[in-house]
């Protein structure tokens, strides 16, 4: 069984109007937002194998906050062209990871991001998570994968949880 997450970088800050958009730093909500969400990855088991990490700084700074709580050191990818990326550019760079990988961790942006979870969530989706997803993928907002089978070849999967920092405390 494979593990595919998709997780949205955390609140970033609007404080510096002039640093460029891909360089925008997490706000003080996104800090905790990312432990956060990181100390639930752990707790649950769900330790990625690889992780690809769009390039910007916002992105960048979730993955160094989410990592910091995790026992383990999985394999990092920055990859430029996850910033800005469509669901169909995102599910590209997933279709390229090699077979032996066992969980996948995917931090990057809206809309491709949400867009991709919902395209993904098909039958046999749990139905509570399916409701979240549709609701609103907000910052920090974290969908989980399982399937069977090569990354190659992922185009419609079950969707297993659907987490927001708000429904963790």
């Amino acid at each position: 069984m494979k593990q595919l997450l998709l997780l949205r970088h955390a609140k970033s800050s609007w404080d510096g109007p002039d640093l460029d958009d891909f360089d925008r730093p997490l706000a003080e909500r996104g800090l905790k937002a990312a432990r956060l969400m990181g100390r639930e990855l752990a707790a649950r088991g769900w330790l990625p194998d690889l992780v690809l990490v769009s390039a910007a700084r916002r992105t960048r700074d979730t993955w160094r906050l989410v990592a910091a709580e995790l026992p383990t050191h999985p394999r990092i990818a920055f990859i430029e062209a996850l910033y800005g990326a469509s669901a169909k550019d995102i599910l590209s760079q997933v279709h390229q990871t090699d077979p032996s990988c066992g969980s996948l961790l995917v931090i990057g942006h809206n809309p491709g991001l949400e867009d991709l979870a919902r395209q993904l969530a098909g039958p046999g989706s749990e139905t509570n998570a399916r409701k979240k997803l549709e609701e609103k993928f907000p910052t920090a907002a974290l969908a989980r994968f399982v399937f069977e089978g090569d990354w190659s070849g992922l185009s419609s999967t079950r969707l297993t949880h659907c987490l927001r920092p708000k429904d963790l405390g």
